[in-house]
């Protein structure tokens, strides 16, 4: 994994927009975020968690044959930040391409990966999921500035011998772009490059119609894990640790409700580090580590949403 030290309080937002530690941490269940100084980049934060990636695996980087970076805050629109990532690491015998999903990121990214390793092109592949949020966020706006911290991690995919050494059972993802309105940035893109007016207008931050999103993630996040559980002749109960995306409390409370499994099963980290978009999944892998609630065998349900509107849910045989 790897955060900036530096935090980002409620009470610190407090003095910036009209809000209170007591209304943010009820609504979202966030205490604090982690944010970077002026000029640490998300391929600084990338090759930081790849190198500890690696050194967890026993592996060099000159082994890694495949980066996938997952990202919305890439150091610059070109080149790809995975590149930017291979060269800081002294990964010399790669490929590597970004995938811009935005929360739903790393997810799909594991699931890309996971074929590279199934098909026997590759042994070893790095999936990172990493965003700089705050190099995005309006900390004008209260209904945005208030979710978003930096910060995410890496995992190193290799093959396993057999399902009982780790595996990826099945996944279910979907996208609705008819929603894509409802979280977006406006500007930057072909449809609206930068301009003085697109910079006044504050089209180069995160836009968010709260309500909007909350009722799709309060309903599809679940209904992904019930779907994929049911195909695969399981329900909540045979889950061993669940793996929510870290946007609201709320929403992954509806989520456990919904598959009926007791909260001692969920990692849950969000007042720690907030939304870190696609660093979610990686961040709270991290905690489960550090607290020791992952073992080898675990069925791990995985579930994510975000901006597309993006979902989807994942079922791996934990093998590490």
């Amino acid at each position: 994994m790897a955060v900036p030290p530096k935090l980002l309080t409620n009470t610190d937002l407090e003095k910036m927009v009209e809000t209170s530690d007591q209304w943010i941490t009820e609504r979202t269940g966030i205490k604090q975020r982690h944010i970077v100084e002026p000029g640490v980049t998300c391929s600084d934060l990338g090759a930081q968690a790849s190198l500890a990636a690696c050194a967890k695996a026993g592996i060099s980087p000159k082994d890694v044959e495949l980066i996938i970076f997952a990202t919305v805050t890439p150091d610059m629109l070109l080149p790809a930040t995975a590149c930017l990532v291979q060269s800081k690491i002294g990964a010399t015998n790669c490929w590597g391409f970004d995938l811009s999903i935005a929360c739903s990121g790393f997810l799909y990214a594991l699931q890309v990966g996971a074929q590279f390793v199934m098909s026997g092109c590759h042994k070893n592949v790095l999936v990172i999921g990493i965003d700089v949020m705050s190099s995005i966020i309006d900390y004008t706006d209260r209904q945005t500035c208030i979710i978003f911290g930096d910060g995410g991690g890496a995992v190193l995919l290799q093959p396993s011998e057999s399902e009982e050494d780790g595996c990826f059972v099945d996944y279910l993802h979907e996208i609705d772009g008819s929603g894509g309105d409802f979280l977006c940035m406006p500007g930057g893109g072909s449809q609206h490059p930068a301009t003085a007016e697109s910079v006044a207008n504050r089209d180069h931050f995160v836009k968010q119609d709260g309500p909007v999103v909350f009722k799709f993630a309060t309903k599809r996040m679940p209904d992904l894990c019930v779907r994929l559980l049911a195909r695969n002749n399981m329900s909540g109960k045979d889950v061993d640790v669940f793996v929510p995306h870290q946007a609201n409390l709320r929403i992954i409370k509806s989520a456990v409700e919904r598959l009926q499994m007791p909260m001692e099963k969920v990692i849950i980290n969000i007042e720690q580090y907030g939304n870190t978009t696609a660093g979610t999944l990686p961040l709270a892998l991290d905690t489960a580590l550090q607290q020791g609630r992952l073992k080898k065998g675990d069925l791990v349900l995985f579930a994510a949403m975000g901006a597309g509107l993006s979902a989807g849910a994942a079922l791996i045989r934990w093998g590490y």
